[in-house]
């Protein structure tokens, strides 16, 4: 928490429309389970009053961040969306916020 307040106050804090789609995946509903993780009303509510909140910006999604997520340094992360997350932070010059052990050792 400590570190999303200090990302904050030092200009603002970027998030993905990569993330996004992560919140949608982590609210589907799958055969004989329930969503993973539950936003309300609903995610695209819930993700269009995070965004609205103040010092939170939309971080640019292009096609050099797509090609840069496919070219990470060794074997950075396998999950693609993590991968864009990475390229989208490199490309920005910003640290990514996380609890991911696999991003942070990047």
């Amino acid at each position: 928490m400590a570190a999303i307040v200090r990302a904050g106050l030092q200009g603002g804090i970027f998030v993905s429309p990569i993330s996004a789609w992560e919140i949608g995946m982590l609210s589907k509903l799958r055969p004989r389970r329930s969503a993973i993780v539950r936003f309300t009303p609903d995610p695209k509510t819930w993700f269009a009053r995070f965004m609205a909140g103040p010092g939170i910006w939309e971080a640019p999604f292009h096609p050099d961040i797509a090609i840069d997520a496919s070219w990470l340094p060794g074997e950075v992360h396998g999950d693609p969306a993590d991968r864009l997350i990475i390229a989208t932070a490199r490309h920005l010059g910003l640290p990514v916020v996380t609890r991911d052990r696999k991003i942070i050792a990047c």
